[in-house]
């Protein structure tokens, strides 16, 4: 699977979320997600030419039975998280998922539903683990 760049994943997420859109509707939606975080305007232009990349790479499908173009992700969310934060893990940590934990719990942001959310998952995979 090809990893989507920055802002190849940042317009899957858009489409993971929504749903099919025109260029247009993802342009909108990216905009108004920079501008809550004070950052410059992306231009119509450059989102359809990453979209149009995407398509010939194959992260996304294209509709073209009507005049505006329907753009959907034709990659699953949780497969490209997947795959993403295994190459990541390797990469940064080593291969250690347990490196992975440790640092991204150390800071002490964890939330008491989030530490409750992680205990469930860890005895869900130990008990998975012993049958």
């Amino acid at each position: 699977m090809i990893a989507p760049t920055e802002s190849e994943l940042s317009i899957l997420g858009v489409l993971w979320e929504a749903g099919p859109l025109t260029v247009r509707e993802v342009n909108d939606v990216l905009n108004r997600q920079s501008s809550g975080n004070g950052e410059k305007p992306i231009g119509y232009t450059t989102t359809l030419k990453i979209m149009q990349l995407m398509a010939e790479k194959g992260l996304v499908d294209r509709d073209v039975s009507n005049r505006s173009h329907v753009y959907s992700a034709a990659v699953a969310q949780e497969r490209t998280q997947r795959n993403l934060l295994s190459r990541f893990v390797d990469r940064a940590f080593g291969g250690s998922r347990s490196e992975l934990i440790l640092r991204a719990l150390g800071d002490g942001n964890a939330t008491t539903d989030e530490l409750q959310e992680i205990k469930k998952l860890i005895e869900k995979l130990e008990q998975d683990g012993t049958e």
